[in-house]
């Protein structure tokens, strides 16, 4: 039985990370020609062309797409097993890259990190701050924070909390509009519409007798960053659904008021995610077991001790 030819993998990873067999020549400081025997020893044993080759270009093949997954997470793999080894009787350093909502990671995340940093001063930090859903191993991230009902999926999921969905308005605003004692109330009023959402607008809520109302929002604003909305929310214009980790300073200086307080919306988690494989980096592993213990001091959630299960 032959093994697979892992060297040759780790250049092909390489060489499509850098575009060009020179550039990943000297990025891992080996000589352009043993860069192209390796590819084409490794397209040779496949029986497939991993790459488009012209004078001017060099580019992935749809086969080469597919392969490079896996060839990107072979070499991480290696990596990683070589560093925890390497690490293991030495101190985290390196670099971690994380993927992070905007608003959650702004506001949650940024104000972890100075601690995080003092605790460990090797440690470099490179961060992404999106509200796109970002593919942890073709991208090269070493973990990511995802607020969702995570579908299932290849990643290593570690669950920090589970997060309230609140709809909420200013007390002007809840004066003007009436009482608001079923969701039916909401119907003729604006409200904030987050398009990130698998069914933008559409908003489920159920009451302790079982009932449950499906109903579509009027939008005011749509958008694909819930902070957007804050300012015309605090305006007293609309009432908005958001999760209670950007809205309880509001609700606990009265700024803000609960809307349907005897409706609750499905819940949705925090969760800590990392790309498949055993291997796990020290750096990463201090990063994720600082995050999980971090997060569960957050000020929100101490607010909401108890409800949120």
């Amino acid at each position: 039985m032959r093994l697979p030819d892992f060297e040759a993998w780790a250049i092909f990873a390489k060489v499509a990370e850098h575009g060009s067999f020179a550039r990943a020549a000297e990025a891992i400081q080996l000589s352009t020609p043993t860069v192209s025997k390796a590819i084409t020893r490794l397209e040779m044993q496949l029986g497939i062309s991993l790459f488009s080759r012209t004078s001017r270009q060099l580019s992935l093949t749809e086969t080469g797409r597919e392969a490079l997954t896996h060839a990107r997470r072979m070499l991480a793999d290696a990596e990683a097993a070589e560093t925890e080894v390497r690490d293991s009787t030495s101190i985290p350093s390196g670099v971690v890259r994380i993927a992070a909502p905007m608003t959650f990671g702004t506001h949650h995340l940024s104000p972890m990190l100075p601690r995080l940093l003092r605790l460990y001063p090797g440690l470099e930090l490179d961060i992404n701050f999106s509200d796109s859903l970002v593919d942890l191993v073709a991208e090269g991230f070493d973990l990511g924070i995802r607020i969702a009902s995570l579908a299932d999926s290849t990643l290593r999921v570690r669950k920090l909390c589970s997060v309230r969905l609140l709809a909420v308005a200013t007390p002007e605003w809840l004066e003007r509009a009436g009482p608001i004692s079923h969701p039916d109330d909401l119907a003729p009023h604006k409200g904030f519409v987050y398009t990130n959402a698998n069914q933008p607008g559409c908003v489920k809520l159920s009451n302790s007798a079982g009932q449950t109302v499906l109903f579509s929002q009027n939008p005011l604003i749509r958008a694909n960053n819930a902070e957007a909305f804050l300012p015309t929310l605090e305006a007293s214009l609309g009432y908005g659904i958001f999760p209670e980790f950007m809205i309880w300073r509001g609700l606990e200086s009265g700024s803000l008021v609960p809307l349907l307080p005897d409706w609750q919306l499905p819940s949705i988690g925090i969760y800590l995610v990392t790309p498949p494989g055993a291997g796990r980096p020290l750096r990463v592993t201090a990063a994720l077991d600082y995050l999980v213990e971090a997060f569960s001091t957050a000020p929100w959630t101490q607010s909401n001790a108890g409800k949120n299960d």
